[in-house]
This record gives structure tokens, C-alpha cells and sequence, in this order.
């Protein structure tokens, strides 16, 4: 169930719930529109909104952290979730989130925070069997403060133009408002006590350039699991890590895999601070799709193989093509995951990776 300042959240007595709803609206329509609203959620988004973005290196540790030991943090990629123990791990945090969802759950009581990076409607509900595992410990009645980030009005200029974030017609379309309306939805309908503090998503994390395009305000953030404490990031290449490439791969890849239906990829091994990046399979058909798309353009690549062309990063079509060139380099999935066993990555004493 969602809770907001300490009380549980029924949009139907929310005086921030319009009485005015369109007929097609369903109950998790009203549910998502009417938490946005809401006074208390709307200040503490804003507050999360006015502090600046971060912009994270491998070579930035001594900025993060004030103790004398190195940073250790947990970076995930698209559909990747990690579960952090506050006492092995500084920060958790993701970033290239357009039409995505950066979801943290953190234990108020200890600290072990979980984190995804949610790109459908259809991982959420095996994603947050996935996530709370470690948390409730099979106490459902733990306080869990919860943060969205990411996903935006991804709908066109026109629609985009002076629309107000309960019209219906606006929401739901593009890709990122259903994920956010499953994500809600999921939250109430769960019996963990899930506190919401931040919703920086869809109209509170958009905005638009001179010819209407929408942006992202954020697609990023390092959640700190010792005090909760949240701040908007990006990283940069350097610090997008370990195993970059072969993970970027498992996305594309677990598409034909039945063994990762409905779930998200797992990636870290809480306790013994590792990561721990489970195989994934691949067919010719996929080495094949690489092949067919080497030909095309920047503008072609942007338009065929993203959700969002005009909101993502510099190097979104690169990492597209270093994904294809290691398909067509590797295109037996058992030379990357020999006898299906897992890719296992050391911490260093630095704070980095290191092939375990």
C-alpha cells in the first residue's frame, strides 16, 4: 500500500484528485494523476529538482564520500536491478533513463536499499518480487520510503504543448506513462508499506525546447543506502561499469531468452559486495540484426532502435554500434557465458572492478 506523510494514499479523499475525471479513466489512472498532485509529494520532488546534477568519473570518488577509504558504488544499466547493503556500498545509482524508470526501496530501519532501472510494464511485477527479497526480510510491515525518477511526457509536440498533467489524452500516450501507472499501481496493491517521497516523472520531469520537443529534466541519480539521501547524476563512460558492453548486450539478448521472461537481469550479489552478472542467451538472429544495421545512419540508428530520438545522450548511437560489433565478434552467446555460468567482477581496493 502507498503511504504519503505518514498516512495511507486513497485518491478518491486526495483534495488534490479532480472530481472532474474523464469516464475512461481507470482507477490506476486516477490513482498516478492524484499522487502527482499531491501537495506533499509535488514539494519534495521539487526539492529533489533544485539540487544539482552530479556528474559522475571513476576518477571523482574523494567529491561523494568524506571518509578516507575509497568510493565503492553499484552502477546498473537498462532492466538491471542490485540490492545494496549500506554497510559494503556508498551509492547505487543509474542513469540514460528517457522513456524509463529509475525505481529505489529503501529500508528505513536498516538502510538496504534495492534499485532498478524499469523499462516495461511488464517486468514490475516479478521486478519488485525481485527487489524486496532482501528488504522486508518477510516482514511486510517494515517502513519502505520509495523514489521515482525518470520517464517524461513522451508524446508529440502538439500534444505536448499546454498540456497540464491530468489531461488523459497526454498521459497515456508514449511509453512512459504506462510504466509509471503499473509501478503505482503495483505499490498499492502490494502489502508493504511503501512510503513515496520523490515522483520526479512524466510532467514533473519534463521540458521542451523552442520547437516543442520534450526532454527529460533527469535521466539519473546516486541514492546513498546510509541516509537515504538522493541526488540527481549522470555518468560518464568511465563510470558506467564493469563489463559495460556484455551487459548493454543482455537487454537486446534477453528477448529470446525464456529464462529472463517478465524479470529483471540480475546483476550484483548483495552479500558478498560482487558483481555477479547472470548468462543470457543469444541466436544467429540476433548476430544477424547487428549485421543489417551496421549500414545505417546516426539518424536512421536514433530513429529505428530508440523509444525516445530526440532525448538521448551523445553517445546513445555508439553504444549501438560497439553492441553490434561485439555480436558480430562473439556471435556464440557460450564463448561469453562458457557452460552458462556468470560473469564474476571483484571490488579493488580502489573502489573498481577487477575479472574475478
Amino acid at each position: 500500500m502507498i503511504f504519503v506523510n505518514g498516512l495511507p494514499f486513497d485518491p478518491n479523499s486526495s483534495s488534490s484528485c479532480s472530481s472532474s475525471k474523464s469516464s475512461f479513466q481507470s482507477q490506476p489512472l486516477d490513482l498516478l494523476v492524484a499522487l502527482m498532485e499531491h501537495p506533499i509529494v509535488v514539494s519534495a520532488t521539487n526539492s529533489f529538482k533544485s539540487i544539482q546534477e552530479r556528474r559522475v568519473s571513476t576518477s571523482m570518488g574523494s567529491e561523494l564520500t568524506s571518509s578516507s577509504s575509497s568510493l565503492k558504488y553499484v552502477y546498473l544499466f537498462q532492466r538491471e536491478y542490485a540490492t545494496v547493503d549500506p554497510a559494503l556500498v556508498h551509492y547505487v545509482g543509474t542513469d540514460e533513463a528517457t522513456t524509463c524508470v529509475g525505481l529505489v526501496i529503501r529500508n528505513r530501519k536498516n538502510g538496504m536499499t534495492s534499485v532498478a532501472h524499469m523499462d516495461s510494464p511488464k517486468f514490475v511485477d516479478i521486478g519488485f518480487v525481485q527487489m524486496l527479497k532482501l528488504i522486508v526480510d518477510y516482514n511486510s510491515n517494515v517502513d519502505l520510503d520509495v523514489h521515482l525518477i525518470g520517464g517524461f511526457v513522451d508524446v508529440s509536440s502538439n500534444h505536448a504543448k499546454g498540456s497540464s498533467i491530468s489531461e488523459g489524452n497526454v498521459m497515456m500516450d508514449g511509453y512512459s506513462f504506462p510504466l509509471c501507472r503499473k509501478i503505482v499501481e503495483t505499490m498499492q496493491n502490494r502489502p508493504e508499506k511503501f512510503r513515496v517521497q520523490t515522483l520526479c516523472v512524466l510532467g514533473h520531469n519534463t521540458k521542451n525546447d523552442s520547437q516543442g520537443n520534450a526532454y527529460p529534466i533527469f535521466n539519473g541519480f546516486l541514492v546513498e543506502p546510509s541516509t537515504g539521501s538522493l541526488i540527481p547524476a549522470i555518468f560518464d563512460r568511465t563510470s558506467r561499469c564493469p563489463d559495460e558492453i556484455v551487459r548493454r548486450l543482455r537487454v537486446s539478448a534477453s528477448h529470446e531468452d525464456p529464462s529472463w521472461h517478465g524479470k529483471l537481469l540480475d546483476t550484483y550479489d548483495t552479500k558478498t559486495d560482487r558483481f555477479v552478472i547472470a548468462p543470457c542467451s543469444w541466436t544467429q538472429r540476433l548476430v544477424q540484426i547487428a549485421l543489417s544495421l551496421q549500414s545505417l545512419s546516426d539518424s536512421e540508428i536514433l530513429a529505428t532502435r530508440s523509444t525516445s530520438p530526440s532525448a538521448e545522450g551523445p553517445d546513445f548511437v555508439d553504444n549501438e554500434r560497439r553492441m553490434w560489433n561485439y555480436l558480430i565478434k562473439h556471435p556464440h552467446w557460450k564463448t561469453t557465458f562458457p557452460m552458462r555460468q556468470p560473469r564474476v567482477f571483484e571490488r579493488t581496493d580502489e573502489g573498481g572492478w577487477k575479472k574475478g
